[in-house]
């Protein structure tokens, strides 16, 4: 009987192991690569993952602090994350390999899951330091993102179109929007241009410390820029506090970018849960009720992963 007994216990106990294993392996991971947390990718990054935990059966979700676009892209090219977000300037440069842009090579793992939101380039200006326009930049101190991040490589295009370069200002600063803004109101930048959706909370708890100027980028110099990702937009008034006109800008569409070894099936699931769930995006930020699964795959800038793709057809979105 005893026997017997230690023989079942055995049985039993394999079988428990034998059960966690297969658990484990069909536990699956989707790591989201947003950016900084004072931005607009982090909270829709985090939004998604409590998205993706719920809905897709064992998954464990995370969002990943970055330093946004140029790092995300090259960390899913690396199989470091399932999706990032990403500005399109900098997927499209990705996809090409441009070096000037922070791609060593071609990225040609990077598939498309969503298009999503449109950054606006919002250059604010303390109002003590008489810059009101772009040519008042000149001579100026002012942050411009971190270093290869989609801010500043949308600084640096948008400065050229205007005819200036990093040399023209008094002193150049590659920091993350939360930083550039305590800076500011320290009195130790003059100025910081930060790629983000409207009302980005940056920019907003700047507002309500200082008395801010938001400086106008006017069609003609979007135009200049010489990049179809690059549209004339403006930032209505009083999306910030003290800004009581609307502001003429530039706008570039954000995408959400996975890579070829994500499965079919997680592809699948990853577009279907978001679109099912998108209260929830709405909810994380305002930037993101502009996300319509209508507008889903237009302007993709790289393939469209075939999981993506069959939700799309499965709703219509593709004929």
């Amino acid at each position: 009987m005893r026997l017997f007994k230690t023989w079942g216990a055995t049985v039993a106990l394999v079988a428990a192991v034998a059960a966690t294993a297969v658990s484990a392996q069909s536990q699956q991971f989707v790591n989201i690569l947003t950016g900084g947390q004072s931005g607009v990718y982090y909270p829709l990054g985090v939004a998604l993952s409590q998205i993706y935990a719920k809905a897709i059966p064992n998954t464990r979700s995370t969002a990943q602090v970055t330093k946004a676009s140029a790092e995300n892209l090259n960390l899913l090219q690396a199989g470091r994350g399932e999706l990032a977000l990403a500005l399109g300037d900098s997927v499209s440069n990705a996809w090409k390999g441009d070096t000037e842009s922070g791609f060593k090579t071609k990225l040609d793992k990077l598939r498309g899951l969503s298009a999503t939101y449109n950054n606006y380039i919002q250059i604010v200006a303390n109002a003590d330091s008489g810059i009101k326009t772009l040519a008042d930049l000149k001579g100026k101190r002012i942050s411009v993102g971190a270093a290869k991040s989609g801010t500043e490589l949308n600084a640096r295009a948008i400065l050229k179109a205007a005819g200036l370069t990093y040399a023209d200002l008094g002193k150049v600063e590659y920091l993350p929007f939360g930083e550039s803004v305590e800076l500011m109101k320290n009195r130790q930048l003059d100025a910081t241009l930060q790629s983000a959706g409207l009302g980005v909370a940056s920019i907003r708890d700047l507002a309500t410390a200082i008395k801010i100027v938001v400086v106008a980028v006017p069609a003609g110099v979007v135009a200049k820029v010489g990049d179809a990702a690059y549209q004339p937009a403006t930032i209505p008034a009083n999306t910030y506090t003290g800004q009581t006109a609307d502001v003429a800008t530039a706008a570039i569409p954000n995408f959400l970018v996975t890579h070829s070894g994500v499965s079919n099936e997680l592809a699948y699931q990853m577009a279907k849960t978001m679109y099912e769930g998108i209260d929830t995006l709405y909810a994380a930020h305002n930037a993101a009720k502009t996300i319509k699964r209508e507008n889903a795959i237009k302007g993709m800038p790289v393939p469209l992963h075939p999981g993506a793709e069959k939700y799309y057809r499965e709703v219509g979105v593709l004929k």
